[in-house]
């Protein structure tokens, strides 16, 4: 039985490290006071509404953890209700190394990062398979994107918290550079043209 949502992290281990390194008072004044969340609340779903990538992380019954890309339409990662996550699952290489794990393994992690905002969250919990729900398939899938989809995975949330945004290099993708690329393509195009006109009015003189 944990007595604060972030035990689920700080162990005792962790805890008497804590205490070591001088940080065990500053989070025992976040445990008393306003501590991780438990549930998915509106900023959380509008921040998964952005992204369009994450990573889940598993481990086996020996322990040995594993670290999967996860990616989809922006959004794809959905709020099934306040305390439950899905998404669809695409078909990949075929090692099924997060199933195998999930089907001895409950317990799963999934770091969300927002690269261009420098945002990182991450969610503690527990995730299962479910294969042959054509409703809940329906309900996750994007007719748009074109990853088959064979089966759902629905993570079930523990605690979340959000990460500091100190060393996290921007990126951008490729959906978010692609207007600026057309702007600057527009305006080269417009440049031209009227360079081509004065040239133009420079010959007749």
């Amino acid at each position: 039985m944990v007595a604060f949502p972030s035990d689920i992290a700080f162990t005792p281990a962790v805890k008497t490290i804590q205490e070591e390194k001088g940080s065990r008072v500053k989070y025992s004044r976040m445990e008393n006071g306003y501590g991780w969340q438990t549930t998915v609340s509106d900023e959380l779903a509008e921040f998964l509404a952005s992204l369009d990538m994450f990573y889940l992380g598993t481990a086996n019954a020996q322990g040995q953890p594993y670290i999967q890309y996860r990616g989809g339409a922006p959004g794809f990662l959905k709020v099934i209700d306040d305390h439950t996550l899905g998404f669809a699952d695409f078909g990949g290489n075929r090692q099924y190394i997060t199933l195998g794990n999930l089907s001895e393994n409950p317990q799963a992690f999934i770091f969300l990062m927002d690269y261009a905002n420098s945002q990182r969250v991450k969610l503690w919990g527990t995730a299962r398979v479910v294969e042959g729900d054509p409703a809940l398939l329906e309900k996750l899938r994007d007719p748009a994107y074109p990853g088959k989809v064979e089966r759902a995975i629905l993570f079930t949330l523990e605690a979340w918290d959000v990460n500091c945004h100190q060393h996290i290099h921007k990126r951008f993708s490729q959906n978010q550079i692609a207007p600026v690329i057309e702007g600057l393509e527009r305006r080269v195009k417009e440049l031209e043209a009227e360079l081509a006109s004065i040239r133009s009015e420079d010959a007749v003189w």
